[in-house]
């Protein structure tokens, strides 16, 4: 039934907001904001935190599916090489990391299936096993930083817990990104994988840059 008038007006209000909860239920879990070290980030978002060169890789949105995936001697051998190139300055481990994070992602990718998987707002492959949310690529970016990192790659940077951007009312999407922190400056960098599609390099810039995008 059709309602007009005043009642009518409420009625597609009350529509409009509850098509509004709907969507916004299915992005929620890119509005968590990590407020401790990286590792407690993951019992908040159903994440595991990896274990000696082991990785529990998030797909499906949200974390919902966890695929273990073992990184071998050859493959560290691999990301030792790549952070190496970084070992000058700051800003150049900033590049390596982010060449190191791509190579990880078209490494694991045949693994778990995510080697298809899309960047951005791709609502509609919410559960598809393989495809990531920004809650996925966040925790498998921190969680690669976190074995690199406990493996003495890392010269200049530390990993911090992934924080959130947004909530709708401020007209931006939630979204989340892993953090690297430089231990020198105190800057913190968002180091964020989740834009474009799988195995491309990340979007690395200051957290406080990240913080004022509007995508």
């Amino acid at each position: 039934m059709i309602r007009y008038g005043a009642a009518g007006a409420v009625v597609r209000r009350a529509a409009g907001l509850a098509g509004a909860l709907a969507c916004a239920a299915l992005v929620a879990g890119c509005a968590g904001q990590s407020a401790g070290s990286a590792r407690a980030w993951y019992g908040a978002h159903d994440g595991v935190a990896p274990k000696q060169q082991r990785i529990y890789v998030c797909h499906a949105f949200g974390c919902a599916r966890k695929t273990p995936v073992d990184l071998s001697g050859r493959q560290l051998a691999r990301l030792k090489s790549i952070l190496a190139r970084g070992r000058a300055s700051p800003e150049a481990e900033r590049r390596a990391i982010a060449e190191a994070v791509a190579w990880s992602e078209r490494t694991i990718g045949p693994i778990v299936g995510s080697d298809r998987d899309v960047g951005g707002y791709d609502l509609h492959n919410a559960g598809v096993p393989g495809q990531m949310d920004c809650i996925d690529e966040a925790t498998n970016t921190t969680s690669v930083l976190l074995v690199v990192a406990g493996k003495g790659y890392l010269r200049h940077h530390s990993v911090s817990g992934p924080v959130a951007r947004g909530f709708f009312l401020d007209g931006r999407y939630p979204h989340a990104t892993a953090v690297i922190r430089d231990t020198a400056s105190g800057t913190s960098y968002a180091v964020d994988s989740w834009p474009d599609a799988n195995g491309k390099l990340p979007t690395v810039m200051s957290l406080e840059r990240w913080f004022a995008e509007r995508g």
